[in-house]
């Protein structure tokens, strides 16, 4: 018999790498106060179920030498509409048959309703199988029915089970051909030592699923949570061992956006868009419907613009409110956007407009969407919006505003011009203010009319 030796080891667990002795700081990716102590138990002898992990890659079993690309068979992905049409925009037409994928989020985010729904879908054409090693039976049902989700009952197959090897028997026996596993810091394999969610316990039992899922043409979606920048948890070696990696985002509201950071059988620049209600994860089909306020009267203080979210393009309402100030200095806040460029923006006005701002500003996004700081384009609406205010006119509704500001006070041009026109163009504006370098004869035939500008003074005597 042999004798087991145990010796330690301390893994980084935002990275994956592995020391000999701990460190307050990881020198592979310098994260501080990230290692973590394990015991790793080796033998003379291994297991039948070691030698084939041995033997084995990501993708299943590796081995048995060369071959000649003439030699080996190609075959195309077959794709599944899921019926939820942002998660199958994200995916490029569907879930990949046989592939395994990550979804990721904050506490909250919508990750669980949405593969709810996902895998009562799944199960009016295959049978279904929904692992739950974070809440009981119960729980996951009452939540099906809170939902209202239509399900094949003789299909969805409902496990609260924790080991890995348990999961992988239980597919077997029920000839599973979709699955949820909830969540992969949950779950345990004998084949790897340490706690639940370590990451020598999260690698390991990932890489025996998706061996599994490649062997059998299982699909899988696997939830993971976040540290909390907000990243998955665990080491990176997750992500290269799944096929796609999908991150929910929770904007201030009901508002989620789902992106694809990782995609094998597709871009990664699309971008999906739901909103959280009582009835669930709902896709939005028109999401510029949503981030218009849709008023009927005009007012002082409101822009539109259209920002590009992946290859999408949205048009979002931009609101401004400045008050007399009461105090000794004034007030700048705002809600979905970087304060760094408000004030940037107001540095310009008062440079080269000679405006000057002795108010409480207030500037906000309809719809609870939060604004990247790389998106430049919005940059123009933002002006508007603040002099709409300050002066107290009104911008038509029927107006739509992009461009970037430059800090010589020009208007710099934007990514996808063409595209963002159309997008306005197809919602009904008639006037539409872009950048001059982006202007295009093919603009014209849009039947809105087009403003190129080349400085702010240019907007600044257009809108009044």
């Amino acid at each position: 018999m042999a004798v087991a030796k145990t010796k330690t080891a301390f893994v980084c667990n935002d990275c994956g790498a592995d020391f000999h002795r701990w460190m307050g700081q990881c020198s592979e990716c310098k994260a501080w106060n990230t290692l973590a102590e394990i015991k790793i138990s080796t033998s003379k002898t291994k297991s039948a179920s070691s030698k084939r992990s041995s033997t084995s890659g990501y993708a299943g079993v590796s081995g048995g030498g060369s071959k000649k690309i003439n030699e080996v068979q190609a075959t195309e992905a077959e794709k599944q509409l899921t019926g939820i049409g942002e998660l199958d925009r994200v995916l490029c037409g569907g879930v990949t048959n046989g592939s395994v994928n990550i979804i990721s989020g904050d506490p909250g985010a919508g990750k669980t309703t949405l593969l709810s729904d996902l895998v009562a879908r799944m199960s009016q054409t295959t049978a279904s199988l929904y692992c739950t090693a974070e809440e009981s039976l119960s729980q996951f049902k009452n939540r099906v029915h809170r939902l209202k989700l239509d399900y094949n009952e003789d299909n969805l197959y409902l496990l609260s089970e924790t080991s890995v090897e348990a999961i992988i028997e239980e597919l077997e026996v029920k000839q599973i051909k979709f699955a949820v596993i909830d969540s992969i810091q949950a779950v345990v394999t004998d084949n790897a030592n340490g706690s639940p969610g370590s990451p020598s316990q999260v690698k390991t039992a990932a890489q025996s699923l998706t061996q599994y899922c490649k062997q059998n043409n299982v699909t899988m979606f696997i939830i993971a949570h976040v540290n909390k920048n907000n990243e998955i948890a665990g080491p990176q070696t997750l992500v290269h061992i799944v096929d796609a990696l999908l991150h929910i985002d929770t904007n201030d509201g009901q508002i989620r956006t789902l992106r694809a950071n990782k995609n094998r059988f597709g871009d990664i620049d699309t971008v999906g868009i739901f909103k959280m209600c009582e009835r669930g994860m709902l896709s939005v089909d028109n999401p510029s419907e949503i981030f218009l306020s849709g008023s009927s009267t005009e007012s002082p203080g409101s822009s539109i613009t259209c920002i590009r979210k992946g290859n999408r393009n949205l048009l979002l309402e931009i609101q401004c409110l400045t008050t007399e100030t009461e105090a000794e200095f004034p007030q700048r806040v705002c809600v979905g956007l970087n304060m760094n460029r408000i004030k940037m923006l107001t540095g310009i006005l008062r440079k080269h407009t000679k405006t000057k701002i002795y108010h409480d500003t207030f500037f906000n996004i309809v719809g609870g969407l939060k604004i990247d700081e790389s998106e430049t384009c919005i940059d123009l609406a933002l002006v508007t919006a603040l002099l709409s205010s300050l002066n107290d006119f009104v911008v038509p509704r029927t107006t739509c505003i992009m461009g970037e500001l430059s800090l010589n006070g020009d208007v710099r041009p934007i990514d996808s011009g063409v595209p963002r026109v159309k997008e306005a163009a197809q919602h009904g504006f008639s006037e539409i203010f872009i950048p001059y370098r982006n202007y295009h004869k093919s603009m014209e035939g849009l039947g809105a009319k087009i403003f190129p500008l080349k400085t702010i003074h240019e907007l600044i005597e257009l809108i009044k």
